[in-house]
């Protein structure tokens, strides 16, 4: 039996929609993570401290549903082919909100000074970041319902992430070659932030991987 055929019954539907539940809190946790940049770049102090409490809420949202699909997993025997697999998938989006997460407290933290003609380009960093992640979540979704879907939404991941290598690398190149004013602890400083928000789209690219992977398997 093809693994998306087990999820067909009745019975399976209740671990569909807890999938389906942690993925939405994943997804609403990247929409935080944007906001939350946004008012730290703008200097909104109330809505980056709304930020960071609203993180932490989906983060412990995200842990108690990720438990209760791995309790799930291993109470069917019908899924122990795949369970590895599965388990891996999940790590890898979980992985993906322990990183926004830890983003949005490193900015509460160490405070970088962001130069006002880089705002918008960490901004714009963000939000092709966060397109990656986005655009993964469908196609884990579709792995279980729609798998001939996965390969299309991949391959957007891919590309959103080279947009965001690019723009990491133009933020530096501005960062240590134009901006002769700024501190070399400082050009550091923004180097650093601008390489862990890089690092939430080749999170997603990660789960873009597995699911290639967990795909050709199925396909077998």
């Amino acid at each position: 039996m093809k693994l998306f055929g087990l999820f067909t019954s009745r019975k399976a539907g209740v671990f569909v929609e807890s999938v389906d539940k942690f993925l939405d809190t994943i997804d609403m946790a990247t929409a935080i993570f944007k906001d939350g940049v946004r008012s730290y770049l703008y200097n909104d102090e109330p809505g980056f401290a709304e930020a960071l409490a609203a993180m932490a809420a989906k983060e412990t949202e995200a842990d108690a549903l990720r438990r209760e699909i791995e309790n799930t997993l291993y109470s069917r025997g019908a899924l122990i082919r795949y369970r590895g697999d599965i388990m891996r998938l999940l790590e890898r989006m979980d992985h993906i909100i322990t990183i926004i997460s830890n983003d949005l407290v490193q900015f509460e933290i160490e405070s970088p000074k962001v130069p006002q003609e880089l705002k918008k380009e960490f901004m714009k960093l963000t939000e092709l970041a966060v397109l990656a992640v986005e655009t993964s979540i469908p196609g884990t979704k579709a792995y279980f319902t729609h798998p001939e879907q996965v390969a299309e939404t991949s391959q957007k991941v891919y590309f959103y992430e080279k947009q965001a290598v690019k723009q990491s690398q133009s933020i530096k190149r501005t960062v240590f070659h134009e901006m002769n004013s700024l501190k070399l602890s400082e050009k550091f400083h923004l180097r650093y932030f601008a390489l862990h928000i890089e690092d939430l789209s080749t999170a997603a690219v990660k789960v873009a991987e597995q699911l290639s992977v967990m795909s050709i398997k199925r396909s077998l």
